[in-house]
């Protein structure tokens, strides 16, 4: 099989809700390729295969809650650590917090202070790229604690938001919506 037939596996698993988690909002649901197993293991090859093209990673982050189901996955693949960026009051220790604007309110996201040492390449991983909130934020607390964000990989970007922009590194997206 190769990488069209996998991402078209994937793209099949995708689940499609309209109007959730409220009016006018068409939310795309992951969970449905995690519930059949061929399309989960397609989308870890086309993942893991991305991220052997990338020149150099020396920590996998990701972002709560979806990144902690892909994350793991490419950190165990490459032997590289795995870090979280949580929702606000989820970690413990020494924290660093940046608030951003996402699509239906605002948020905080927290990152250890010492789960990164100084200088580290990091990729960043989610399921989705939205408006870009998120990621943006999440670009800024890596650079605040003196790493270097080489990428950002989404399962899916939703092309109308526009999230891209606010993006300052690469992003790399299996599926790309209207």
């Amino acid at each position: 099989m190769d990488n069209n037939d996998k991402l078209q596996i994937v793209k099949d698993a995708i689940k499609t809700y309209v109007n959730f988690p409220k009016e006018g909002i068409i939310y795309k649901d992951i969970f449905g390729v995690y519930q059949n197993v061929t399309a989960m293991r397609a989308m870890n090859d086309l993942l893991i295969d991305h991220v052997k093209s990338l020149q150099k990673v020396d920590v996998i982050v990701g972002l709560d809650s979806r990144g902690f189901l892909l994350g793991p996955i490419l950190s165990n693949e490459f032997g590289k650590p795995f870090v979280p960026i949580r929702k606000k009051g989820k970690l413990p220790g020494n924290i660093q917090r940046e608030s951003y604007t996402l699509e239906y309110g605002e948020a905080t996201v927290e990152i250890q202070t010492d789960s990164i040492s100084n200088g580290k390449k990091v990729l960043i991983v989610d399921d989705l790229l939205a408006t870009g909130g998120t990621m943006s934020a999440a670009i800024k607390l890596i650079e605040a604690i003196g790493a270097e964000v080489v990428e950002c990989l989404v399962l899916m970007e939703l092309n109308s938001l526009n999230g891209r922009s606010k993006i300052s590194v690469p992003v790399f997206s299996l599926i790309q919506y209207n």
